[in-house]
C-alpha cells in the first residue's frame, strides 16, 4: 500500500485504475477530440544546392485533393476535408480514419524562384520544390563627373 501526504490509502490495484482511467481519457482526446482547430499536416524542409524540398506528409488522399496557391509572397498548401456518407450494411465497430481540412503558410523571400516551383505527390506524401533564385551580382555602373 502507498500513502500520500493526505494520508489517503492508496492500493496497488487502485492506482492502476487511477492510470488506466488517466491514460484512456488523455488518448480519447488525442484520437477522438473534434474541436481541434489548429490540425495540421507535418512538414519536412531541406536544404540541397539548387532548392529547398518540402514534403507534406498527407497519407490516403489524392493529387486532385490539394490546392497550391501563391499569393503576396505567401505558398499555400490546403486540403479541404469533403464530407462523404457511405451507406453499408456492416457494422462499424470502431472508425479511427479521419481527414481532416489543413491549411499551411510559408511566406517566400527573394532566395526562392517563384516561378519555378514544382510539386509531386508520391506514396502519401506531396513534395513541393522550390528553386533557388539566381543571386544577382550588384551591378557597377561607373559614374563621370560633369
Amino acid at each position: 500500500m502507498y500513502t500520500n501526504r493526505k494520508n489517503f490509502m492508496l492500493t496497488p490495484s487502485s492506482f492502476s485504475g487511477i492510470m488506466d482511467n488517466v491514460l484512456s481519457n488523455k488518448w480519447d482526446r488525442f484520437f477522438f477530440d473534434d474541436n481541434w482547430s489548429n490540425v495540421t499536416a507535418p512538414v519536412n524542409i531541406k536544404e540541397t544546392d539548387k532548392a529547398y524540398q518540402l514534403d507534406v506528409i498527407a497519407p490516403g488522399l489524392k493529387k486532385d485533393d490539394f490546392n497550391i496557391n501563391i499569393e503576396k509572397n505567401v505558398l499555400s498548401i490546403s486540403f479541404e476535408k469533403k464530407e462523404e456518407k457511405i451507406e453499408s450494411s456492416d457494422k462499424l465497430i470502431r472508425n479511427e480514419y479521419q481527414f481532416r481540412s489543413f491549411k499551411r503558410n510559408f511566406t517566400l523571400t527573394e532566395k526562392i524562384n517563384a516561378a519555378g516551383i514544382t510539386a509531386g505527390y508520391n506514396d502519401g506524401i506531396l513534395s513541393i520544390t522550390l528553386p533557388k533564385a539566381e543571386p544577382v551580382a550588384p551591378s557597377v555602373k561607373k559614374i563621370d563627373i560633369a
